[in-house]
C-alpha cells in the first residue's frame, strides 16, 4: 500500500481566465503510480470549466462534489452538483458532459475514469473526435467525417 499525503500529490495548474487563482488539478492516481485508472481532485475557480463538451466511447467517468457547487452540463440539460452529489459518464453512451464554475467560490471535486488501452473521444459541439492509443506518443484528432483536424487543447 502506498499512502498518499497531499504533499505528494502531482499538481496540475491551468491558468484561469477569469480568476487571479489558477485552475488545479492534484493526482492522486500518479502519485501512487496507478495505471488503470486516472484519480485526482479538481479545483475550478469562478468561470471556468472542467473540459470541453465530450463523451468516451471506452472509458468510465465519475465525479464526486467536495466542496462548492457546480453546473454540470450533459447534453443540453443543466443541473447543478452540491457536496455530496456525484455524477457518473458510462462509456459508450453518446452525450457530451462537462463541469462549469458559475458559482462566486471555488470548487472541489473528486474525479475518477479509468484508462483503456484504446479510446475515441467526441466533442460534439466542436465536430471533433480525438483518437487515443496509449501506445502511440500523441493522440489523432479528426473531424467527425474522419478528416485531419488540429487539437482544440
Amino acid at each position: 500500500m502506498t499512502v498518499i499525503t497531499p504533499d505528494r500529490l502531482v499538481v496540475e495548474e491551468n491558468p484561469s481566465h477569469t480568476a487571479q487563482e489558477p485552475d488545479r488539478r492534484l493526482w492522486i492516481s500518479e502519485a501512487g503510480e496507478l495505471t488503470q485508472f486516472g484519480a485526482f481532485i479538481e479545483i475550478l475557480q469562478p468561470g471556468s470549466r472542467s473540459s470541453l463538451k465530450h463523451w468516451h466511447s471506452a472509458e468510465d467517468e465519475m465525479v464526486y462534489v467536495l466542496e462548492g457547487e457546480i453546473t454540470l452540463i450533459e447534453g443540453d440539460a443543466e443541473t447543478i452538483l452540491r457536496p455530496g452529489d456525484a455524477a457518473t459518464f458510462p462509456a459508450g453512451v453518446p452525450v457530451g458532459h462537462c463541469l462549469e464554475n458559475r458559482s462566486s467560490q471555488a470548487t472541489r471535486c473528486l474525479v475518477v475514469g479509468t484508462r483503456s488501452a484504446v479510446d475515441t473521444i467526441t466533442y460534439p459541439d466542436l465536430d471533433l473526435v480525438c483518437h487515443r492509443d496509449r501506445a502511440l506518443p500523441d493522440d489523432i484528432w479528426t473531424n467527425t467525417a474522419g478528416e485531419p483536424a488540429l487539437s482544440p487543447y
